[in-house]
């Protein structure tokens, strides 16, 4: 597995998004993050907002609520931006759509991940060629009790671990924790299915591990977490599949050459 990518903050459709591309190049996939404030000027002035929305435009028309509104719109131009900047295409022509249980995707590239996370006002998205993808982000000063979720979000090994810390370092490991556990979950397509007491990660080294604190993974696996815009938490998984993260990624080229050539060779032979 290649090191993380460091996440970038892009502040509205401007980018930097040679960050992004170079992100997915060396590294098989990228991390950005922004909040809805920051796009929603442009996403209020964009007059080609409708085809850039595509099949969500309905659903941005009929969401009543202003905030939800706002995030709805924003967060779903971050998304088609993301992918657009790895892609080497326009947003506008990327089809978004949805899994059961709301993860989305990208129709007809189904090589790249994409997952979606937001809280208060942070956007942010994880785009992966490589493997899966999952992120997450909470509050950083997101209080979780120790007392009371250690049971429900912790092994048996990193309830060990946190109950040797101070009260405050143990609610900022069981939120680092808690993020962790989202993201993988999000990448793994299990959500919150899959309970949190049924794996772990080390405090200090963010690796996977079994519930009694043995390694559960072989370098597949890379985790990481940020704090970002100075307030919140940021986690990151992804899963290496073997694939060189060096692979032209253009979307023209994503397409499976051997399919391609049957292609080619049944139209020479019409």
């Amino acid at each position: 597995m290649t090191a993380l990518a460091p996440p970038v903050h892009v502040t509205g459709p401007d980018g930097p998004w040679d960050a992004v591309s170079a992100a997915v190049t060396e590294h098989g996939h990228a991390v950005v993050y922004a909040t809805w404030g920051e796009w929603l000027t442009a996403a209020l002035s964009d007059t080609a907002l409708r085809p850039l929305l595509g099949r969500d435009w309905q659903r941005y028309r009929r969401t009543a609520d202003a905030a939800i509104r706002y995030r709805f719109v924003t967060s779903r131009m971050v998304v088609k931006y993301t992918a657009a900047a790895a892609l080497r295409t326009e947003p506008a022509a990327l089809d978004l759509s949805y899994r059961i249980g709301g993860r989305p995707y990208i129709r007809g590239l189904d090589q790249l991940d994409v997952s979606l996370s937001h809280t208060e006002d942070l956007i942010a998205v994880g785009i992966s060629r490589t493997g899966r993808i999952g992120v997450d982000a909470e509050p950083a000063g997101r209080r979780m009790s120790f007392e009371l979720l250690h049971d429900r979000v912790c092994t048996p090994a990193e309830a060990a671990e946190l109950a040797r810390l101070p009260a405050a370092e143990q609610a900022a490991g069981m939120l680092r924790l808690w993020t962790l556990k989202e993201a993988y979950t999000k990448a793994l397509g299990q959500g919150l299915r899959l309970d949190f007491n049924e794996f772990g990660f080390g405090l200090d080294s963010g690796e996977l591990l079994a519930p009694d604190g043995r390694p559960a993974a072989h370098g597949e696996w890379a985790f990481g977490t940020h704090h970002v815009l100075g307030r919140y938490l940021l986690s990151v998984a992804c899963h290496d599949t073997g694939l060189d993260p060096a692979v032209d990624t253009a979307v023209h080229t994503m397409l499976d050459e051997g399919f391609m050539s049957m292609v080619e060779e049944v139209l020479a032979a019409g």
